[in-house]
């Protein structure tokens, strides 16, 4: 089984890798913990899919589950939301000894891990990610938290789970548009860190030949992350390439209620226009954005901006936690593969956005 680990100062866990891994996660959680009693965290959608699944083998592996369904999309990643999975922790009696176990995409990773990170001051979980941008991106890292009206991810934590369990067979289930909102994410690591994987995705023919070298694709992500979270753990510097996109992105997300356009989407979109603009500026090189929109092209990924009050998009920027004092941290490319964080006042922010 292919397995990487992450290794912090303060702790270090294991992401593994392999097809057929979500029907024994109890026997993986087996070695890992000592947990009795494991609360599975799911969204509708997913838990019609996979949560029988995921239940049973726990059960046989002598774990006493419970189940705990949220709505599917951003709207779950909310205060609201919140109090009712702590409700149902409690009348579930969790205790500090046992775990949280996340099924589901990136919202309920979140979610979950943020509920684990604050309940009873932090309980033990693990990730299950069944969507493509959770499995390449969000599930690892520790990054946890939830929306608050005036943006994305305001309040959250740094908590890192006891295991990330990955099993690429779950994305045959994904329909055709949450695919390609996970192959954004995917696109972002070949734009940063990974030329060969942006180039390996401009060659694949067909969607069969994509999907026959995903657990591939997944490590090739993983391992880019892997590197800049040991880097970086806490976000204060090399970490914020993988903001590649993100900050043009969410403003997109709240700026349409969280509703028009999918996470990877907007930060399609994102990645896109500020690499169209910093190769105006002379900062990036030239026929970069060309080689963007290609691939977005041919992963069903939009890259125009939709018609928007462009002050009110750009204000949305100002809110944006990446934002350090008077300034904003953007990720520019140089050329595929190489990336850097340049600061920008928040006087400069129209101009240089000038989309």
């Amino acid at each position: 089984m292919p397995t990487l680990e992450i290794n912090l100062k303060d702790k270090s866990y294991p992401i593994c890798v392999e097809e057929g891994l979500i029907t024994k996660i109890g026997e993986m959680l087996k070695g890992i913990t000592e947990a009795k009693k494991v609360a599975v965290i799911t969204d509708t959608n997913v838990g019609a899919l996979y949560s029988e699944i995921v239940m049973n083998s726990l059960s046989t592996a002598g774990f006493s589950p419970c189940l705990i369904q949220v709505e599917p999309g951003e709207k779950s990643k909310s205060c609201d939301t919140l109090m009712k999975v702590y409700k149902k922790l409690i009348m579930n009696k969790i205790s500090r000894w046992d775990m949280v176990l996340a099924l589901g995409g990136g919202v309920v990773g979140d979610l979950a891990g943020f509920a684990a990170a604050t309940y009873l001051r932090g309980i033990p979980y693990v990730q299950v990610p069944t969507s493509l941008l959770a499995q390449v991106d969000s599930s690892i890292g520790g990054k946890v938290g939830i929306d608050l009206p005036e943006g994305k991810n305001l309040i959250g934590s740094f908590y890192h789970p006891l295991a990330v369990f990955i099993d690429p067979k779950v994305l045959l289930t994904l329909n055709a548009r949450f695919f390609s909102d996970g192959m954004a994410e995917v696109v972002k690591y070949g734009c940063i860190r990974d030329s060969a994987l942006f180039e390996r995705l401009l060659s694949f023919e067909t969607k069969e030949e994509l999907l026959e070298h995903m657990e591939d694709i997944i490590l090739a992500c993983l391992s880019v992350k892997k590197q800049v979270v040991e880097e970086d753990e806490r976000d204060m510097g090399s970490r914020m390439i993988l903001n590649f996109g993100h900050t043009l992105g969410h403003a997109i997300e709240k700026y349409f209620g969280y509703t028009t356009y999918t996470h990877g989407e907007a930060v399609a979109m994102g990645m896109y226009q500020i690499t169209k603009r910093s190769e105006e500026l002379g900062i990036t090189a030239n026929n970069t954005s060309t080689l963007l929109k290609k691939v977005l092209l041919k992963y069903n990924l939009p890259y125009k901006l939709p018609p928007v009050n462009k002050p009110e998009l750009i204000a949305n920027m100002s809110t944006d936690k990446k934002g350090s004092g008077s300034y904003l941290n953007i990720v520019l490319l140089k050329s595929i593969g190489e990336c850097f964080v340049k600061k920008i006042a928040q006087e400069e922010i129209p101009k240089f956005f000038a989309l």
